[in-house]
């Protein structure tokens, strides 16, 4: 555990987010042990996650992004991690499944995140506004979320996906993105999204 912690300081993250990171942990172990939001189970795999959601905070340039939504955020993983890494970025995390976005409302009241809106709907079911992110972790293809976002885009927008070693299959009309990877994580970052 303590690598990960080590891993997640050296992103920048400073004592008051690490504290906030402290108390989602403890919260997410206490709230799955009675709801089963989430597959991981020890302080280990939550610390692991964490780095996962936010290492992206190495590569991309924040400053410019003012509101992201986040789709299928599940136990919070990665919009959840990254709204409390980055308090003046607005997060929408759209959690359809009321268990997972009952424990989203709850961690949003108990750290007093500002910057969090939680839907419990589809985001195909929303209405749409600008955004200049959208993230998603595991929750379908490449090509399957752009047309469920697709009302979202606009020209600046950026897509950054969490994806596993099969992501080259995914780029098929796919241009202009970039693929980093991380451990066994590969993120797909679309720079510029036709619809």
């Amino acid at each position: 555990m303590q690598i990960y912690m080590q891993k997640i300081k050296n992103l920048g993250i400073d004592d008051k987010i690490f504290e906030k990171f402290e108390l989602f942990t403890s919260l997410l172990l206490k709230y799955n042990k009675i709801h089963n939001v989430s597959g991981v189970k020890t302080k280990k795999e939550i610390y692991k996650n964490i780095y996962d959601s936010i290492y992206p905070l190495k590569f991309l340039d924040f400053k410019r992004i003012k509101k992201a939504i986040d789709i299928g955020s599940g136990a919070g993983f990665p919009g959840l991690l990254l709204a409390i890494a980055l308090s003046e970025v607005s997060f929408v995390l759209y959690e359809p499944i009321l268990k997972k976005s009952a424990f989203l409302h709850l961690i949003k009241s108990k750290l007093e995140l500002k910057n969090v809106i939680v839907l419990s709907c589809r985001v195909e079911k929303s209405e749409p506004f600008d955004v200049d992110l959208i993230t998603s972790r595991a929750l379908s293809s490449a090509k399957i979320l752009i047309s469920l976002v697709a009302k979202f885009i606009k020209k600046d927008t950026k897509l950054l996906l969490y994806k596993g070693d099969k992501v080259e299959k995914e780029l098929e009309q796919i241009k202009n993105y970039d693929i980093i990877q991380n451990e066994k994580r590969y993120y797909l970052l679309i720079k510029e999204i036709n619809v």
